[in-house]
Parts: structure tokens; sequence; C-alpha cells
């Protein structure tokens, strides 16, 4: 494991044409990493998530992604993500392919990636809309053993997961606690994982619902208080959904989407810069 500032750890482990899996469900989503990912302009990734958010639409909207493998695309609480369906719709800023999962899919996806599997397992209930247009990323067969009916989703195994946590220690060891979605399977599923935390303590204060990442499955961390902003850091700081609002109306039309980003995200050194810009406190 590397101790190293964000701009490093990014330019060193996220390379053009990666897959890149940024995880956090709704709760510790590491904008501060994709941000730096938009400013060192990387080109023709495949991002993967569960649910794009924010930080999605924006990489999506700089021209950094390709192709998109996610489960329900659209900013929590307030409805669409205007640059995923401008790529979608009219390639712009370039076209976006696109591979749709639900949550549970996804989540197996990642957790057969993490065993080493070559696909993942579920029961197959009823066929939906989803298994038309995506055959070629499911497929249906009978269970050996019962002849019941399951679904088969292949690995997703990132080149590079990224995630936010809250602590971490002087050996390496990363502590994320409270809501974590399938951020556990995404890292154990990458070949490599860079993780943002909000502080470096001694040692960590681990209560039993909290997920302790080792250091050996840690490729490189950085130091980032706020670096999940303006989601949420569970004992730390809450969601902004003022600016989860904000959004929408930001990422609305293009011009008004690339000034903003051109001015709060190309146009500072790093998300401290970042935060002092908007007025929030790390």
């Amino acid at each position: 494991m590397q101790l190293l500032p964000l701009k490093e750890a990014i330019a060193a482990h996220v390379r053009d044409g990666a897959r890149v899996a940024l995880e956090g469900f709704t709760h510790l989503i590491p904008f501060a990493a994709g941000h730096e990912i938009v400013r060192q302009e990387r080109r023709n990734l495949h991002l993967i998530r569960m649910t794009p958010d924010l930080i999605y639409d924006q990489l999506i909207g700089m021209g950094c992604a390709s192709q998109l493998t996610f489960s329900w695309g659209g900013n929590p609480g307030v409805g669409s993500l205007h640059r995923l369906r401008d790529a979608v719709e009219h390639g712009w800023p370039q076209p976006l392919a696109l591979t749709e999962y639900t949550h549970a899919e996804l989540a197996l996806g990642y957790q057969a990636g993490a065993s080493g599997m070559t696909c993942g397992l579920m029961l197959h209930h009823t066929d939906t809309d989803l298994d038309r247009v995506s055959s070629s990323s499911r497929r249906t067969l009978s269970c050996p053993f019962t002849g019941r009916p399951l679904k088969a989703v292949p690995a997703i195994r990132p080149d590079v997961t990224i995630l936010h946590a809250q602590q971490i220690d002087a050996a390496g060891n990363v502590l994320l606690r409270g809501i974590i979605g399938a951020a556990k399977e995404a890292a154990m599923a990458a070949e490599r994982l860079v993780v943002t935390v909000e502080e470096q303590v001694a040692r960590l204060d681990a209560d039993m619902n909290a997920v302790v990442l080792p250091s050996w499955l840690v490729t490189a961390a950085s130091i980032v208080p706020g670096g999940a902003w303006p989601s949420y850091a569970h004992n730390h700081y809450p969601r902004d959904n003022r600016f989860y609002l904000a959004w929408d109306e930001i990422a609305r039309e293009r011009g008004a989407f690339t000034a903003w980003m051109e001015r709060h995200v190309l146009g500072v050194r790093d998300h401290a810069e970042h935060l002092r810009l908007l007025g929030v406190a790390a």
C-alpha cells in the first residue's frame, strides 16, 4: 500500500481505456477522485457503478467515458442525469455504450469477480425488458439439481476500483462504516484498489457493523477530508441535498454544465480548493 497525494494516485493507477468502478451507495461516493480523473483528462474509460449518481454525470459530460455498466441511471431523489442522457440520445460529447443491470445483478457480478468465478448465479423469477435488450450480459439456464430457472451474470472485474472511506491506520488498513453497498465486493474484484479517506488514525475505530479492508488489498490511499461531498460520510458530514437539487438545473444545458465544471473542477488545484470555492467546510 502506498500513501500518496490524490493527484499522484490517480496518475499512477487510472489509465485511458481502463475499466473503473467508483463505488459507494449514496454514501461515501468518491467525488474527489472523480474530479481528479476529470482534471487529468482520462479518456475512453469503461465506467462501472451501481447507481451512476452525479459523479458519473460529470465524468460522462466531460468526455471521460465511452462505456457505462450500471444499475438505475439517475440523480437520487431528483430524476434524470442530463449529461448521461445527452450522451446516449445525442452522442454528446461522445457516444456512450450501455450495459444495464438490476442492483442485485450488478452486485452479483462484483461478487463473482471477487470470488474468482466466471459468473454468478441467481434465481430467475420472470422475464423483464432488461433480459430482452441486454441478452449479451446475462444468460438463463436450468439448475442441474432442481431444474429451476437460473440467471447467470458474468463476473465484473474492474481494472481499478476507487472508494472513499472514513479512516486509515498506520499499517494501511482502511475502515468503512455505515451504508457501503457493494464497496467490499468491488474492492475485492478489482486488479487495483485506490481509496480516499477522511483521516489517518493510530487505531481504527471499528464497531461490529464496520468493514475493514486490509492493507494488502489496498494499492494506494490518499487522505482527502470531505472527499465524498456532496454525498455523505457517516459520522463526518451529511448529504448535501440542496446540491443534488441544484445539479438538476446545472446539468440540464450543455453550456451551464461546462461552465460549472470549468470553474469548480478544472479551475481548481485539488478537492480542498473545490470545497473552499463552494463554501463547504471539510
